[in-house]
């Protein structure tokens, strides 16, 4: 199948500022995200200092275009793996103590291969008998939506950082669509959980009116597993990603969940945004935070030059290959789709959501330290009790 995945070198720590300087900070005094503010300020989104940013892939020639890798639209799992919520109390605050106190609000996302593919993290050596057994697993339903356990104590690992632009997650089950959609963008793409740590950390910059500010590191509210599936759809217009999700911990959702509206199990049809298209407000993202997407893709995905009326292509389109969230400043649009065990089978389909809450009911047995190391997180620095449901 002619799909790539973008693989990033590991920046050094000089080079990684280059991206993602301390110095843009806007002042403090945030005002409450609202939908019209989420449309029109879609640069927002970017304004938080997050780990160093990485360069875009980009077609540097026409003649790279005769080479061009046309996209073609993947059905079923396209990407599953563990997810994690970790929101930032505001600057100068120590702690949170209500969503009145939070700054941000993150989605990580760590992919990772089918369960099925792998044993302790590596391909199984095979003879004739355990062929039989990974054959059977295969065919085992809802199995390509389940991850493979997650690695610990390693800095290589692929992650995404998607920053919400609203401080909660809509409730699928809101009666107004308008209340149930938000936008989100891809922060962070890399390979090196010690640049995802420094950028989640504690930090200091300075501005010119308040001198020196400060912010704590960001607090862990939730872990779970998580597949994005693609429908196979009747017709082209119903074409459908879904992302859903089951959070393994906490395993009792406390105060501080409820307050994001993180859910036990919830889906999200998933929607991208075309660069090229105007924001419903007709403002721009600055272009310094743009997301540039290769030629490939603008054409044989966004349809630019012959989909749609316009000459940019598709204004929006469905997920239709995991590359379109490899690149960092991406624009997401998701909308609340389904809750419950029940909500996410029939996103999903073909027994995933099932598959999903077994393993997610298997791994909410880990202690929260496991989770730590997960992702190479000192526990020393990032507090612990949002994952308790405590507000910190």
């Amino acid at each position: 199948m002619p799909v790539t995945r973008r693989q990033s070198a590991v920046k050094k720590d000089t080079e990684g500022h280059k991206g993602g300087g301390e110095t843009n900070h806007q002042d403090d005094d945030e005002v409450q995200v609202g939908d019209k503010r989420q449309v029109d300020n879609a640069d927002e989104l970017n304004s938080e200092t997050e780990p160093p940013t990485k360069k875009n892939k980009a077609d540097t020639s026409e003649g790279d275009d005769k080479n061009a890798v046309e996209f073609v639209r993947q059905t079923g799992t396209i990407e599953r793996g563990h997810i994690y919520f970790f929101y930032r109390p505001r600057v100068e605050m120590e702690e949170a103590h209500s969503i009145d106190d939070v700054q941000r609000l993150h989605m990580l996302l760590v992919p990772r291969p089918p369960k099925f593919s792998v044993f302790d993290g590596e391909k199984p050596k095979l003879d004739r008998d355990d062929t039989e057994d990974v054959d059977m697993a295969v065919l085992q339903e809802g199995a390509d939506a389940v991850p493979a356990k997650a690695t610990r104590d390693t800095f290589e690992k692929h992650y995404r950082l998607i920053t919400i632009g609203k401080k909660e997650l809509p409730h699928p089950g809101g009666t107004s669509r308008r209340g149930r959609v938000f936008w989100a963008s891809v922060t962070a793409v890399g390979d090196d959980l010690h640049l995802l740590e420094k950028g989640l950390g504690a930090k200091s910059y300075e501005t010119k009116t308040r001198g020196t500010r400060h912010e704590e590191p960001s607090r862990l509210a939730a872990r779970g597993v998580y597949a994005i599936v693609n429908n196979e759809p009747s017709v082209p217009s119903k074409a459908e990603t879904h992302l859903g999700f089951f959070i393994s911990h906490p395993k009792d959702m406390g105060e501080v969940q409820e307050a994001l509206g993180i859910q036990k199990a919830s889906s999200f049809v998933l929607q991208v945004k075309n660069p090229l298209a105007p924001n419903t407000s007709g403002v721009r993202t600055p272009s310094s935070k743009q997301v540039s997407y290769p030629n490939s893709i603008m054409k044989s995905v966004f349809g630019q030059g012959t989909k749609g009326r316009e000459s940019y292509g598709l204004r929006f389109v469905d997920c239709q290959t995991i590359e379109l969230l490899e690149h960092e400043g991406a624009e997401l649009l998701l909308i609340a789709s389904r809750g419950g065990e029940e909500g996410v089978e029939a996103s999903l389909g073909d027994g995933r959501g099932e598959a999903l809450e077994e393993l997610e009911e298997i791994e909410a047995s880990e202690s929260i330290g496991e989770v730590f190391r997960e992702l190479a997180l000192d526990q020393d620095e990032f507090p612990q009790g949002a994952l308790k449901g405590e507000w910190t």
